[in-house]
């Protein structure tokens, strides 16, 4: 018997190998991709659906502290800390976000927000820009959207003096609505939060039906004051709507005589429809854009890559002339697909579509439209 034969066939590899061919493998690799391709749109949304939660919840728990400094201060705080000035000619106040302290109400609702160690870190008799220790560089968790970046962005608020200084502002992610027209009229056109504290007794269409917070957007740049939380500055934590009021002395006394500022005054808010599509609807993109300090190259183009746009302020203009400077109100924005989160001066929570209607939100926003009904 051959021996040697017989072990040589034995040792002999077999044909039929039990690994993967390069075909099999590439296979198997392609319907790994193709499931993973499948399922990451459905973790991105699990995520995107839970970050949208939480910016609800913290909406939730700014608009209940909002009620609880209303109980303990006998009404609502006011939107910020300015100087307002008196226009004579209209005689009508202007807010001015340029003036004053420049602390926002989200500073003053800090100790109904279990942030009492932060608020003592203020001290209110000086300006926000000398701050000593320099608690408006701070943030915390309830002003912080997931679905944003804000956390660690600054803005870098000029301070006043001779020289350039600054001091760096923390960004966050929600503001008040101060009117449904712009902001420096709001005393004319008020929201639930003017700069002025506001008994819950003047809000004609009740808690329920009245906005009173939203989302805002920042962007990752140094000049861009949108989102930064304890200053009183549109976009940064006040929004205004942009529907323009109807001509209150002509519709209403049909003379076309007098100055409509005076008569508005008198008189309450009525929606102008010429407004509708130039509004600041959520997450807006124009015509009319987020009216900032400063929005100049490449700012200005930073933000239009970002779906962000903005617009610089008018100068300062004459005493004689309504407002301080003109055109100003911001949009609420979001990252969440479609719309916002907002809060109702009740603490219950919306989500508004970016294609909301305009003259429903306009009087959503308005507290002396003289409906008395949620419209």
């Amino acid at each position: 018997m051959d021996l040697t034969g017989h072990l040589s066939r034995r040792t002999q590899p077999r044909e039929n190998s039990t690994g993967f061919t390069l075909v099999e493998l590439l296979v198997v690799i392609a319907i790994i991709g193709t499931l993973v391709a499948l399922l990451l749109p459905a973790v991105q949304s699990a995520r995107e659906s839970a970050r949208r939660i939480q910016c609800a919840n913290n909406l939730k728990q700014l608009s209940l502290a909002l009620l609880n400094y209303e109980q303990g201060q006998g009404a609502l705080p006011p939107c910020g800390i300015v100087n307002p000035r008196f226009e004579k000619k209209h005689q009508v106040d202007i807010f001015n976000p340029f003036t004053g302290k420049q602390f926002s109400w989200i500073v003053l609702i800090l100790p109904y927000l279990d942030q009492q160690s932060l608020y003592d870190q203020f001290d209110l008799d000086r300006f926000l820009t000398n701050q000593p220790n320099q608690s408006q560089s701070n943030v915390f968790s309830t002003v912080i959207c997931p679905s944003d970046s804000a956390t660690g962005r600054m803005f870098k608020l000029p301070k006043p003096g001779i020289g350039v200084t600054f001091v760096n502002v923390a960004k966050g992610n929600y503001a008040a609505y101060v009117s449904p027209f712009h902001v420096d009229l709001q005393y004319l056109y008020p929201g639930a939060l003017v700069g002025k504290p506001t008994p819950l007794g003047v809000i004609e269409d009740g808690e329920s039906a009245t906005l009173v917070l939203s989302e805002v957007r920042t962007l990752d740049h140094e000049q861009d004051e949108r989102g930064a939380w304890s200053l009183a500055y549109n976009g940064a934590s006040l929004l205004a709507f942009d529907m323009h009021p109807e001509d209150w002395w002509h519709d209403h006394d049909g003379t076309g005589a007098g100055d409509s500022y005076i008569a508005e005054n008198r008189g309450p808010y009525v929606a102008n429809p010429d407004s509708i599509g130039e509004t600041q609807r959520p997450n807006n993109q124009g015509p009319n854009l987020d009216t900032l300090s400063n929005c100049v190259e490449p700012l200005a183009q930073l933000s239009l890559t970002e779906q962000m746009p903005c617009s610089q302020l008018s100068p300062a203009i004459d005493e004689d002339k309504v407002g301080v400077r003109q055109y100003m109100s911001a949009a609420p924005r979001s990252l969440h697909p479609g719309g916002v989160n907002a809060a109702y001066l009740d603490g219950h929570i919306a989500f508004l579509l970016d294609d909301v209607d305009e003259i429903s939100m306009a009087y959503r926003i308005s507290i002396n439209d003289g409906l008395g009904t949620a419209n």
